[in-house]
């Protein structure tokens, strides 16, 4: 796989595959970009390296589907427990109850 348009296609794969960068005043790369683009740009890689790439690449795709996958079927996975109650009242057609605290209404 050393063909150019290959290496190419697999170098904006990872790319695409990492985290989004936040948007910043200056175009400078970061190190992981930085380091990236160097491995593609030597004269001919091997093709153990390529390989690496490419199980690199279907692993993070994986990892970016997990992701997704137990967000949706985990909806309350990052709520506290005081959310995640009310909301599983809420499922099955009930309100919590409103509680109060002295001084006033907690809500």
């Amino acid at each position: 796989m050393s063909n150019p348009s290959q290496l190419r296609s697999l170098y904006r794969s990872l790319l695409r595959e990492l985290p989004p960068r936040p948007l910043a005043p200056s175009t400078a790369r970061s190190p992981l970009h930085q380091r990236l683009r160097q491995s593609f740009s030597s004269d001919a890689p091997n093709g153990n390296a390529v390989a690496q790439a490419e199980q690199l690449v279907q692993y993070l795709k994986a990892q970016r589907q997990y992701s997704i996958l137990l967000e949706r079927y985990n909806p309350g996975m990052n709520m506290d427990d005081e959310e995640r109650t009310r909301l599983s009242a809420r499922r099955v057609g009930m309100n919590m109850p409103k509680q109060y605290v002295e001084g006033g209404e907690k809500a």
